[in-house]
C-alpha cells in the first residue's frame, strides 16, 4: 500500500542575522500510515565551521526534544498535542530559533520508516 506524507528539514542556524543553515534532520508526517517520526544527524565540524561559539549541547538538547514531541512524548516547553497531524504542524511551524524547519514537502511512500531515513541520508548526511 503506497501512503502519502509531507515532511520538513530541521535546520541549523546558529546565528539567525547571517541566514547561513545546515540540514540536521527531518520530520516526516502520514496521516495514512498514522506515522509521526523525527531523525536527526549532527555534525559537529560542519556546525562549528558557521559558528565556532555555537553551543553544540544546546542544539542537540532542542533536536531530541523535536524527536520526542513527533513521538507523542510531552516536554517542559510544548504545547500538548495528542494527535500527529496538530504535533506536525507545530513542529513546522516557521520559527526563529537556532533549530528551524524548512518548507513542507510531500510524496507518496509503501515505508514511511525507510523513507525517513533515506531523506535523513541524503538530505542531511549527504551520503
Amino acid at each position: 500500500m503506497s501512503y502519502d506524507y509531507q515532511y520538513v528539514v530541521l535546520r541549523l542556524v546558529p546565528r539567525v542575522e547571517r541566514e547561513e543553515f545546515i540540514n540536521v534532520g527531518v520530520v516526516l508526517y502520514s496521516q495514512e500510515a498514522d506515522f509521526l517520526r523525527g531523525a536527526v544527524a549532527l555534525d559537529d565540524t560542519r556546525a562549528l565551521a558557521l559558528d565556532p561559539e555555537v553551543d553544540l549541547e544546546s542544539v542537540r538538547a532542542a533536536l531530541d526534544q523535536v524527536c520526542r514531541v513527533a513521538a507523542g512524548q510531552h516536554t517542559p516547553g510544548t504545547p500538548r498535542l495528542d494527535r500527529p497531524g496538530p504535533r506536525f504542524g507545530w513542529l513546522s511551524a516557521p520559527r526563529s530559533t537556532i533549530v528551524q524547519p524548512g518548507p513542507v514537502h510531500g510524496g507518496t511512500t509503501e515505508d514511511p520508516a525507510g523513507t525517513l531515513q533515506h531523506l535523513v541520508r541524503v538530505l542531511v548526511r549527504r551520503k
